[in-house]
């Protein structure tokens, strides 16, 4: 089978083809022909900084969708040829995947294995984000950074779609915002004057839910703009900067709560919620018309170049690979 992988840590040309034997699955695992594989922004941190990479040589790709192949001792809720969408640890940048049975889910009624490979890691991740961390209520006011993003044009129409009073985007240039605005923004402010703007917005009060992936600097200002009794979610560090820490002084004053959230973590410590957040998650697609537009398409032989425009910051919505 063909897949993409890379030995060495750098740029976007470390990744490359080679052929690998067929794999086969374990107990409690499902092998699955790859139709699409999603590109994400922890496979990039992968490839350039090791991010949870145990071993090289390392193939990347953290979502699938496609089909069944055969199933691991076990393995009773899957059958041959049964379409699936998957999330996994890494290898879904191949022909065939295999996938822990445990975070891998039938493909929706109604919907194609294109959409499908959209599912896995962006739609549980905005609505744990939301739902489970930030618990939205009614009325509140939500700030998203990335929001031209995977992740943040699915949380500016579940915010909406949960109540939301007020849901604010935060993009890095221009041309982004028509995107992030029909993904249920109200307003939406570039990340260089986004504090200033936001407190513009509301009154000088700040926003109630915060969602933060970037870290460093970017997560001290936002934690400057968030209300009283706000709730304040981290759940990356795309910047790459030093962990971020908060403390007393930093919370009490306005009785603020700051979590974080790792839809990787979840998975391998507890797949039964990542599955019950999946259900979830994915109700919002079929029933409340939440959809992640693909905006890019590559051949699987392509991936470098779809790392390079993921690296170029200019993207929106979601990549995939076309297996």
């Amino acid at each position: 089978m063909r897949a993409m992988i890379f030995e060495e840590l750098g740029g976007p040309e470390v990744l490359h083809p080679v052929d690998l034997p067929e794999p086969v699955p374990g107990p409690g695992e499902v092998s699955i022909d790859v139709a699409y594989a999603g590109i994400n922004f922890a496979d990039v941190l992968a490839r350039a900084e090791g991010y949870r990479v145990d071993a090289l040589p390392f193939r990347p790709g953290l979502e699938v969708s496609g089909r069944v192949l055969a199933v691991g001792e076990g393995v009773t809720a899957f059958a041959p040829g049964q379409e699936v969408t998957s999330f996994l640890r890494g290898g879904g940048y191949s022909e065939i995947a295999v996938a822990p049975a445990a975070t891998t889910f039938p493909v929706p009624h109604g919907l194609d294995l294109r959409t499908a490979a959209t599912l896995p890691s962006v739609l549980p991740t905005a609505y744990a984000l939301l739902h489970d961390l930030a618990r939205l209520r009614e009325g509140d006011t939500v700030l998203v950074h990335s929001a031209a993003g995977g992740v943040g044009t699915v949380a500016g129409q579940l915010a909406r779609l949960g109540g939301a009073s007020a849901v604010y985007g935060v993009v890095s240039s221009f041309d982004k915002a028509p995107h992030a605005l029909k993904s249920g923004y109200d307003q939406v402010f570039l990340a260089p004057d986004f504090d200033t703007d936001v407190l513009a917005a509301t009154g000088g009060r700040g926003v109630d839910i915060a969602l933060d992936p970037i870290g460093g600097e970017n997560f001290r200002r936002t934690l400057a703009v968030t209300a009283r009794f706000g709730r304040l979610v981290s759940f990356g560090n795309s910047g790459s900067a030093a962990p971020w820490q908060a403390g007393p002084a930093d919370l009490y004053p306005a009785a603020l709560t700051v979590s974080g959230f790792s839809l990787m973590g979840l998975a391998a410590a507890d797949p039964q919620r990542l599955r019950e957040l999946a259900d979830a998650s994915f109700r919002a697609v079929t029933d409340g018309g939440v959809e992640l537009p693909v905006t890019a398409e590559f051949p699987l032989t392509e991936a470098a170049e779809a790392h390079r425009l993921v690296e170029s910051r200019s993207t929106t919505g979601k990549l995939l690979l076309r297996i």
